[in-house]
């Protein structure tokens, strides 16, 4: 029988250890999900890595159990979620307004944003995780990770039984993460050995063709845990912009007597293919939010009806595995911090030195509290919902900030005059642009919070733990994270510099952190306040993403696992070939290992969810340990350019080496591609 611990039963939760536990697991996602999101625009759910961490430590403690556990990889996935954060914020150095990331507006943000996030989703959690059959697959997945390394509460005494020894899989995410990391120092900024990605560019007459893959072992992990799918839908993408748009484009455009063949046709898909990339992602955000609309609202209306019960006093008669934190405080909470709200905006508008007159200061103060007030509770319970029906990682957060980042532009460009009014300057539209911009950031701190909060309180109801402890641990997390973000910013910002934006004259644009969705954003925001936005391209994405819609309904008509998510392939006309490859090849690696898992499973004459489940659960955690390991290392070699004030402090070999290097890193990732599959199947042998 499945381990729940039962109502009656009442177990510690919210412990010291455990408290500081999580705190120190958190440095450690938040970093590795920092740097991932600004190198290609992808994060990974920490869950399930930090509760295997966790059993791992605290099963040497006496007392541990189940529900303790379960604290602590809520509140290192909390924070770990936060770092979304970095698809916006970075968009404020890229224009030049910040110089690098003030600690406590980056940290006010964070937190404001993020504890709002936990708010709001309160009144959710009892229509969304226990009345409902939204699959969770997160939540599920980590729950079933924490009952496997966990004795059963209810049993008095456990009964321990020779060969059944708990594995919480430490072991796994270590293999992954040395991995990772020494693959990870052999490139890139390291000791340069090995090429980061490889390319190859031909002409077609007058079009312009790129095929690239990249080496990366992180992507390859996050590939894995995004499945075949998403993989292909964004194949689908880089086909569309790198097949077909790319192509027409140069073939319609000359290029340059002085610019080579990969520079022109590189610069033609950033300036517009990168927009049908944006339209179809804007497309696919409004969509889902569109379908989700009347559950939503159900869901509010049932929770609400819930919570009156309580304030009529039967909260006593309440099972421990009910009780929220209570609604008034949850109000009183998200009212008050409309205060620190509303000074972190004051202060920053105040910052840009635009001679503004008291009306049009406070008035722009009072527009963003209410703005990141309503519409991020909106932005809230469609995320928590998403969330529930295709996880954490799967969600179109950077869609959201799409969304989020042309509604308050636009409104801006009505309150501040247009061209008439402050926006006739250049120094007006800079201020307006950054002004959208940090709006949004809180936003967007809110929405990533509640798209992961749900998932957390899905797997605490399964688990048998306390919601409203679990809530307080979500609040935790969330500062906690808060606190480490800015400092991870300024290291790698510092060590890097982000595409376009390099904070030194002597460093190198090649190895700079793309941030792109903080490029999108800023873009997106400059194109509305000075009207060149590139309109075509993303009409033509609006309307590629409405077809992609109308296909992948056909697909869900017919049935089976066929379907084309729509924001996948929008991320894969936006982001770099080589990444979208890469994370595309590990989709397939993980379906090639299921493959192989059937076909033993039929050999054997055994159900396949039996005999897959160890391998499935090895694999879910070598996938992490390698996005862990590579994005660990990349923040440790940071610190050292940071440190030394070299851009290349470790290179063995020089620019001569890089053909070599591309081979070897081609080597090197057929190697570990085939070693991680035969390590997963491995697992089936126990």
């Amino acid at each position: 029988m499945a381990l729940h611990v039962a109502d009656q039963k009442s177990l510690p939760e919210l412990t010291l250890r455990g408290l500081i536990l999580g705190a120190l697991i958190t440095v450690v996602f938040t970093a590795s999900n920092v740097y991932l999101g600004l190198k290609v625009g992808l994060t990974f759910s920490s869950s399930i890595p930090a509760a295997v961490i966790s059993m791992a430590i605290l099963r040497f403690v006496k007392g541990s159990n189940i529900l303790e556990n379960n604290m602590v990889q809520t509140q290192a996935s909390a924070a770990g979620t936060l770092s979304s954060i970095i698809f916006i914020l970075p968009a404020l150095v890229m224009i030049g307004h910040w110089q690098g990331f003030p600690f406590w507006q980056t940290a006010g943000v964070c937190a404001i944003g993020g504890i709002l996030g936990v708010m709001y989703t309160i009144p959710l959690r009892r229509a969304m995780v226990v009345q409902t059959d939204l699959p969770y697959p997160e939540g599920v997945a980590a729950a079933e990770i924490l009952r496997v390394g966990s004795p059963d509460e209810n049993a008095a005494p456990p009964q321990p039984v020779a060969g059944d020894r708990a594995e919480p899989g430490l072991r796994d995410i270590v293999i992954g993460g040395i991995v990772a990391g020494a693959v990870n120092l052999s490139a890139g900024s390291g000791l340069q050995l090995i090429a980061d990605e490889a390319s190859w560019w031909f002409a077609l007459g007058g079009s312009v063709f790129r095929v690239a893959t990249g080496f990366s072992l992180a992507l390859l992990g996050a590939g894995y845990l995004c499945g075949i799918v998403v993989g292909i839908a964004m194949l689908i993408g880089v086909a569309i912009a790198w097949g077909i748009a790319v192509p027409i484009l140069t073939q319609m455009t000359p290029m340059p007597a002085d610019a080579t063949m990969t520079a022109y046709a590189s610069g033609i898909w950033a300036h517009q293919v990168r927009f049908i990339g944006a339209g179809t992602i804007a497309v696919a955000a409004i969509w889902t939010l569109v379908i989700l609309l009347r559950p939503v609202i159900e869901g509010v209306r049932s929770a609400i009806v819930a919570m009156r019960d309580v304030r009529a006093g039967r909260g006593d008669t309440i099972p421990r595995t009910e009780r929220d934190i209570p609604i008034h405080w949850v109000a009183g909470i998200s009212l008050a911090l409309t205060i620190p709200m509303a000074a972190i905006f004051a202060y920053f508008i105040d910052a840009t030195g635009m001679p503004l007159g008291t009306g049009m200061f406070w008035g722009l103060v009072a527009y963003g509290v209410l703005f990141a007030f309503l519409f991020g509770f909106l932005i809230a319970a469609a995320c928590g919902y998403m969330a529930g029906l295709v996880g954490s990682s799967n969600s179109p957060i950077s869609g959201i900030g799409i969304i989020g980042v042309t509604f308050v532009s636009l409104l801006l460009l009505v309150i501040l005059g247009g061209e008439t009014g402050v926006l006739s300057t250049e120094a007006g539209s800079k201020m307006a642009v950054a002004i959208a911009i940090f709006i949004t950031s809180v936003i967007l701190a809110t929405a990533c919070i509640a798209n992961d909060n749900l998932q957390d309180l899905k797997t605490g109801w399964l688990v048998g733990a306390t919601p409203w402890r679990q809530q307080v641990a979500l609040i935790v997390g969330v500062i906690v994270g808060a606190l480490v973000i800015p400092p991870i910013l300024d290291l790698l910002y510092n060590a890097y510099g982000f595409a376009g934006a390099l904070p030194r004259a002597d460093m190198m644009a090649d190895q700079a952190l793309s941030a792109p969705q903080a490029t999108l954003m800023a873009a997106i925001a400059q194109g509305i306040f000075t009207h060149q936005l590139n309109w075509t391209m993303v009409l033509i994405g609006i309307a590629t993403g409405v077809a992609l819609i109308l296909v992948d309904d056909v697909l869900r008509r017919r049935g089976g696992t066929a379907r084309l998510p729509v924001l996948a392939v929008g991320i894969g006309i936006y982001l770099p070939p080589a990444v979208t490859v890469t994370v595309a090849i590990g989709g397939v690696l993980g379906w090639l290992t299921d493959r192989a898992l059937r076909r033993h499973a039929v050999a054997k004459g055994v159900d396949f969810k039996v005999l897959a489940e160890r391998p499935q659960r090895r694999g879910v955690l070598l996938a992490s340990g390698l996005i862990v390991g590579e994005s660990l290392m990349g923040v440790v070699i940071a610190g050292i350019i940071g440190a030394t004030g070299n851009q290349t402090p470790l290179a063995l070999v020089g620019p001569g080496f890089a053909s070599t290097g591309e081979w070897l890193g081609l080597g090197m990732f057929v190697v570990a591609c085939y070693g991680f599959y035969r390590y997963v199947l491995a697992g089936e042998r126990g």
